[in-house]
């Protein structure tokens, strides 16, 4: 006699809605298939058949200066991708350092608190080109002992500060859905305030944040290119540098897709998690 467990068999009625499911996805995506191709072939028609469009393809679809552009933009591009890996840590403790501050309580921090609120509203408040052109060409012309006069890594702090006082306001904003109960729970196991912090507070609020901080970085990476303003030649300024040479715009196409091709993995990634996080909550949204 053996120990092996049948499944129930299914009935009837369970794999014909099974059946009608498999249906309709087959369906919905012919249906959405079919007209993905239909508006992209109308957008190619209205396109190619536009007035202009043989000049557009002339200076901005032209093969021969996107393969002769290619590798210097490339280079420049590599660049990006180096600010965006310098930056990114140092924000991302930044803005948790900033965040815990405005968190604080005890009158004792309340100059620190008031710094926190205000650099977060000052930063968010103050447009990032602006921030960058403000430490690009201010820190320099205060000739102080110590001050970097490198324009990448001005761009580097001008980044950090700006976006610390995005992802500052993100970490709040996941301590809070943090339930207070569960400080009080760890305080009443001997832990104090920063140990329920650590180990009780930040684990569930950094697991919850983590989609919107994606998101910030997506964004991050593609303001990298701001830092062209105060001389950085990256992938945007080394596409000006050959759009101005030879009056031919496509080295700007080959910038674009370089962004693209980084910053799409990272959105598809950053909708995975959203939708994970989504279906652990389940449909009570708790």
């Amino acid at each position: 006699m053996t120990d092996e467990v049948t499944r129930p068999a299914r009935s009837a009625r369970q794999l014909e809605r099974e059946r009608i499911r498999r249906r309709q996805a087959v369906r919905s995506s012919s249906i959405a298939t079919a007209s993905t191709i239909v508006f992209l072939t109308l957008v190619a028609v209205l396109v190619t058949n536009s007035p202009g469009w043989p000049r557009v393809r002339e200076t901005f679809f032209d093969p021969e200066w996107f393969v002769r552009s290619l590798p210097d933009v490339l280079q420049g591009f590599w660049t990006n991708v180096k600010i965006f890996l310098i930056a990114e840590p140092i924000i991302l403790v930044v803005g948790l350092l900033v965040a815990l501050a405005r968190g604080l309580r005890a009158p004792v921090f309340f100059p620190l608190r008031v710094l926190a609120v205000v650099y977060t509203d000052v930063f968010r408040g103050v447009p990032t080109l602006l921030v960058i052109m403000i430490v690009g060409f201010g820190l320099p012309a205060l000739q102080l002992t110590g001050v970097p006069s490198d324009e990448i890594t001005l761009g580097v702090i001008a980044l950090v500060l700006a976006y610390s006082a995005y992802v500052a306001e993100v970490f709040r904003a996941g301590i809070d859905t943090v339930h207070p109960s569960q400080i009080a729970a760890a305080r009443s196991l001997g832990l104090s305030h920063g140990q329920a912090m650590r180990h009780v507070v930040l684990p569930q609020a950094v697991r919850r944040v983590i989609p919107p901080l994606l998101n910030d970085f997506v964004s991050l990476q593609k303001d990298t290119a701001l830092v062209s303003t105060i001389g950085v030649i990256e992938a945007l300024r080394q596409a000006q540098i050959y759009a101005a040479s030879k009056f031919n715009y496509t080295p700007y196409l080959v910038a674009a897709m370089l962004f693209i091709l980084l910053t799409i993995p990272m959105a598809r990634f950053t909708d995975y998690l959203s939708a994970r996080a989504a279906r652990r909550r389940g449909p009570g949204g708790a």
